[in-house]
């Protein structure tokens, strides 16, 4: 079974069980619910924690989540720092509107001006605002901050492993 990425563990909140996420998915409202499974991921262990999700809030830039059967600082501390994670089953195809992609699906992709020049491959998924900014890595050069905007991003081919983009000015 594959798992998913969806934020990292980065600090105990409080004395009473709690935790401090970096969130990193797409659809947080969705992943960070009440009654969810998520899997911690140990730095340098193969090995997955199961927990399952009984509060979640908002504070500052963080998500921050408690989990049961966990309700003190001790019983968090061994989490940090970790990835939290999604099996596949978690996700569904059918939460995506046109036009709309899991992280996963576009890191990783190749991208392609619309003379069909490779310009380097999509490294991360950044999300400051308004709008997602893809950001991809070229060779010899710096990376390319590609907002995800309809007048950029012209066509995403997940079958060919391909994104479509048109430079406007000032981009590259």
């Amino acid at each position: 079974m594959e798992y998913y990425n969806i934020g990292k563990i980065v600090n105990t909140q409080g004395i009473r069980g709690e935790v401090r996420v970096v969130s990193v998915t797409d659809f947080p409202e969705l992943r960070y619910q009440k009654g969810n499974i998520v899997f911690a991921q140990l730095p340098n262990k193969n090995e997955l924690v199961q927990l399952e999700i009984d509060g979640v809030r908002k504070h500052k830039n963080f998500i921050i989540l408690h989990f049961k059967g966990m309700d003190n600082i001790n019983d968090v501390e061994f989490l940090k720092p970790s990835e939290l994670k999604i099996s596949e089953e978690a996700i569904s195809e059918d939460d995506l509107d046109e036009g709309e992609y899991y992280y996963h699906q576009i890191i990783g992709l190749d991208v392609y001006d619309l003379d069909e020049n490779k310009l380097g491959t999509i490294k991360e998924i950044l999300s400051p605002g308004a709008n997602d900014v893809w950001v991809v890595k070229r060779p010899g050069k710096s990376d390319l901050l590609l907002p995800k905007i309809d007048q950029v991003i012209k066509k995403v081919d997940l079958e060919n492993h391909k994104v479509t983009v048109e430079l406007l000015e000032g981009l590259e």
